[in-house]
């Protein structure tokens, strides 16, 4: 499989923006992928807000069963995190992003007042790579929408400020991504998800990689029943030339998208792609 990089001007621009406003933020609110919460987390995050409280929020908790997010949790709490399990597309879990975001603020104000500063709302900002939910949050965390929200990576290209109440102003930044993607595995991860811009990667390629990928982790049963082929017995690529020939007249590409939303939308169920170390 080719290389997969993906760096456009609008997130190198944005990067450049997110660490100059990054001094005028108060808690950082890193948003990660639920079906890949380790190959979605923003290498060089710790470097850029150094000591400043971050808020972890694993978002798309509805794409994972109860007993992944169960195991990511103890995982998680055994690493020192306190992770806030989020469908932001429905609502579910914001509320408690902030409240834990308000609390902070209550600790960084009384510090102010210590010093004889007046109170303000406290800053916050989302980051995380593109396509993980950061805008859907935001525009939850508001109760309208306020900023474009799709399911597809690079809908978010201006940084912008929104106030969600008297107690917290929000920062919305593009997604960011490493300027290179060291680790591959983690990038044909990324790829499946719809985590990265579409002009990274070959569909087909990807699908077969998410067939591979769904057999190792023991998923097999999900292509007998969906759609009446076992993958056992042949690679991803066999299987998306088969499953082109056998219900969209040999066109491969169609398969492919076929079984890449499938995916992507939860049809094919609740599936964790990666599980805790």
């Amino acid at each position: 499989m080719p290389i997969i990089q993906w760096y456009p001007g609008h997130i190198a621009k944005a990067e450049r923006q997110l660490k100059e406003q990054l001094n005028r933020v108060d808690v950082v609110l890193e948003v990660i992928d639920a079906r890949i919460p380790l190959a979605s987390h923003h290498p060089d995050v710790p470097q850029w807000i150094g000591s400043k409280p971050r808020i972890l929020v694993i978002n798309r908790v509805d794409m994972i069963s109860e007993s992944a997010r169960k195991d990511w949790l103890a995982w998680f709490k055994a690493q020192g995190e306190n992770p806030y399990f989020t469908d932001a597309k429905q609502g579910k879990g914001v509320k408690a992003i902030e409240k834990a975001a308000q609390e902070t603020g209550i600790s960084i104000n009384q510090r102010r007042s210590d010093r004889g500063m007046l109170s303000r709302p406290v800053r916050a900002v989302v980051i995380g790579f593109p396509n993980v939910g950061k805008s859907a949050l935001i525009n939850r965390l508001l109760g309208r929408k306020v900023v474009e929200s799709a399911r597809r990576a690079g809908v978010t290209r201006q940084l912008k400020w929104v106030r969600i109440s008297d107690h917290i102003q929000l920062l919305d930044a593009p997604g960011v991504i490493p300027i290179k993607l060291h680790n591959q595995k983690d990038a044909i991860k990324l790829a499946i998800c719809e985590d990265i811009g579409e002009a990274a990667y070959d569909n087909q390629q990807i699908a077969a990689a998410l067939i591979d990928l769904l057999v190792e982790l023991n998923y097999e049963e999900i292509f007998l029943s969906r759609y009446q082929l076992d993958p056992i017995e042949i690679t991803g690529e066999q299987y998306i030339h088969t499953l082109g020939n056998n219900r969209y007249k040999g066109d491969k590409e169609r398969a492919a998208m076929q079984l890449l939303n499938d995916f992507r939308k939860g049809l094919m169920g609740e599936l964790s792609l990666e599980f805790p170390p």
